[in-house]
Parts: C-alpha cells; sequence; structure tokens
C-alpha cells in the first residue's frame, strides 16, 4: 500500500499555526487522504524534502526579507508550488506594467519608477497618485500624494505609482478566487471611514459577495495572461479587481501568497485541496 502523500503548507512566524480559517483546509486535506502540516519558511529545522509538494500560503513577513524568502524558494525544487521564478516576478509590483503591454487584460494604470526624479514626474502626471513600494503587502508603505512637489519620499524605492482610485472607498475592491484557472467565489473589500485601503487593520470591511460574471470573465483572462507571460501553470490566484472611470480593472494579481479568506469563505479550503490533490 503507497504511503499517502504528505503536503507541507507554508507560513510565518507571526502565524506559526497558519493562515486565519487554516482549520477548514486542514480538514479538507484529510478528508482527500492527503496528510499536511505547517511550517514556517525560515525554519531551519523542518525537512521540506520529506513533501510531495510544499505550498506557500502565509508567509506574510517575505517583503522585509525578500532575498532570503527566495534563496529559501529556490533551495525547495520542483517539489514547490508554483516556484521560485513566479515568486519573483510576482513579488515585485513591477508585474502590473508587463501584465498591462501583454494585451488583452485592463490593468490600473501603472508606471514602475526607480529615482526620485521620475517618481516626481510620474506623481504629477497622475495627481492624486497613490504611491506603493514595489515590494510590499498589506498596504504598508502606501501613500496618497496630491502635491507632487512638496511631497517627499519615507520609502527608498524602488515605487510604482497609479492613480487614485476613488470608487475603491464606495464601491470597494473586490477579490476573485482562482484555481486551476477555473473562477469559483469572491469577497468584496471596502475601505474604512477616511481612508483608501481595504485592509481590516486599517479600519477595512470585507463581505462575501456572489459571484460575479463579469469579475469572474476578467479574472479568469488574467490568470490566463499570467499563465502565458510565466509560461508556468497556476494552480491558485487571487485577481483583485477595481472600477476606473466605470471599467472594471485589475489592481494585483496575488500569486506568491494570497489569503484565500477561509474564514470567509471556508469552500475555498476544499477548492485549494482539490488543485493540490489532482497536481499530487
Amino acid at each position: 500500500m503507497a504511503a499517502e502523500p504528505r503536503v507541507l503548507l507554508v507560513t510565518c512566524s507571526l502565524f506559526p499555526e497558519g493562515e486565519p480559517g487554516h482549520e477548514h483546509l486542514d480538514a479538507a486535506l484529510t478528508e482527500r487522504g492527503i496528510t499536511s502540516a505547517w511550517a514556517s519558511w525560515d525554519d531551519p529545522y523542518v525537512e521540506w524534502t520529506t513533501a510531495d509538494l510544499v505550498v506557500v500560503r502565509s508567509t506574510w513577513d517575505y517583503e522585509t526579507r525578500l532575498v532570503d524568502f527566495l534563496g529559501w524558494a529556490g533551495s525547495i525544487g520542483s517539489r514547490l508550488v508554483h516556484g521560485v521564478e513566479v515568486f519573483r516576478w510576482n513579488t515585485d509590483k513591477s508585474y502590473l506594467v508587463e501584465l498591462a503591454a501583454h494585451g488583452g487584460v485592463p490593468v490600473v494604470p501603472t508606471v514602475s519608477v526607480d529615482d526620485p526624479v521620475d517618481l516626481r514626474a510620474a506623481i504629477a502626471r497622475h495627481q492624486p497618485a497613490v504611491v506603493k513600494p514595489r515590494v510590499g503587502a498589506g498596504g504598508r508603505g502606501m501613500v496618497v500624494v496630491y502635491d507632487a512637489g512638496s511631497w517627499l519620499p519615507v520609502d527608498p524605492g524602488p515605487w510604482i505609482v497609479q492613480p487614485l482610485v476613488t470608487s475603491v472607498m464606495t464601491d470597494g475592491e473586490q477579490s476573485v478566487f482562482v484555481f486551476n484557472g477555473r473562477p469559483v467565489s469572491q469577497v468584496r473589500k471596502v475601505a474604512g471611514k477616511d481612508d483608501y485601503r481595504v485592509h481590516e487593520w486599517y479600519g477595512g470591511t470585507s463581505y462575501v459577495t456572489p459571484l460575479d460574471p463579469e469579475a469572474a470573465l476578467l479574472a479568469a483572462r488574467t490568470v490566463a495572461a499570467t499563465t502565458e507571460i510565466l509560461g508556468s501553470e497556476l494552480v491558485y490566484a487571487r485577481v483583485d479587481l477595481m472600477r476606473v472611470d466605470g471599467q472594471l480593472m485589475v489592481s494585483e494579481v496575488e500569486i506568491t501568497e494570497p489569503g484565500l479568506y477561509l474564514d470567509y469563505l471556508p469552500d475555498n479550503a476544499g477548492h485549494l485541496a482539490d488543485a493540490l490533490a489532482a497536481r499530487l
């Protein structure tokens, strides 16, 4: 009798037990006969070679240790779902510029800049502008700049610059969850009062909503385009969308460690478990 396949679910020391709602994923894997355990990516005592699959889930400290994180990912080899080159691409938000240039997918207008002179010029074109570190997560380091002439960056860069999408404070941002190329669920995230960030720790609120056909189609097209760019199959991803002048556009494609909102959408656990079972 063959041994059960083993999956290591990768987290960080901030979430040692796994992402919020992890118990749903644990149970879904068990139901499919797949043994699993959570492990921090930087734990030197983890034997990664014992796993059939290594699945990055809640490594939400990578932004401050990107070189170390990518070094770890590169050491895992083919058992790492998605793999280091996908992570290298996806952890630098300049991928949005490449995705927009690929054609066929509307992306929130994005400029990637490396020095303060170009940064000031980009802000002047998009005023008011959102400035984000190119490597960042959770809205950290994101600022809105209304006057390019009087503002000085705190973050050392490089950066991306986008126009301020005011609909995020009213309509919010839509997140569509895609497994093996198929959109299955959606949440709506609305920024808090007097803020522009949808994250809960800034006062944002998330709501489960029915899967919208327009959003689902755009999410599927986005994953397909990303697959073409990377030349790599995407087992799971989250596509974040905003309305810009009435048109739905891509604001992020989360592949490396997308929060799956398992505490809001426990059925996402089953979809991920099925995708991993197919991979095994």
